[in-house]
């Protein structure tokens, strides 16, 4: 039986040395999210016989994104690499925009700031669909599996 979406997910927290309560809260949003509704399909595990649920641990090392995958009980899986080369730009910018929305909330006019998420929702669209590329031909993951996973990365990213 194929049940391809994640049941749950970690991050490498070693990685991680401050975040602001908003990026706290993103965080919890995307898990949230990403655990309520998800497309997660990793191609060498189907191809082996594992069709899902996942749990699955993100993590970085050496400029490089890795997703640990493991079967609904922990046991491993699979880990897929990906260099992050393409997605320094996407996340700078992305961090730059969410920075601007964040105290245009506090200080701002409702247009001011809808205009500022409308940008931010725009750079968030382009890197989850880099995100969709680049897994393409190791995992099989949705549009909204993709923004989500990417808003992870981000905190992922964050080093100070």
């Amino acid at each position: 039986m194929s049940d391809p979406r994640i049941i749950a997910i970690t991050l490498d927290e070693r990685t991680i040395i401050k975040r602001s309560e908003d990026i706290e809260q993103e965080k919890r949003v995307a898990i949230d999210d990403l655990i309520a509704g998800n497309h997660f399909a990793p191609n060498r595990a189907i191809a082996a016989g594992h069709g899902g649920p996942y749990r699955i641990k993100l993590r970085v090392e050496e400029g490089r994104l890795a997703i640990d995958t493991a079967d609904a009980d922990g046991r491993p899986l699979e880990t897929v690499i990906l260099s992050l080369a393409r997605f320094r730009r996407p996340v700078k910018d992305y961090f730059a925009i969410c920075d601007s929305y964040y105290r245009s909330v506090r200080s701002q006019s409702a247009e001011q700031t809808e205009t500022i998420d409308m940008a931010r929702r725009g750079i968030h669209n382009e890197a989850a669909e880099l995100l969709r590329e680049r897994l393409a031909g190791k995992i099989d993951v949705d549009f909204e599996t993709a923004r989500r996973l990417f808003t992870l990365l981000c905190v992922l990213h964050i080093k100070q």
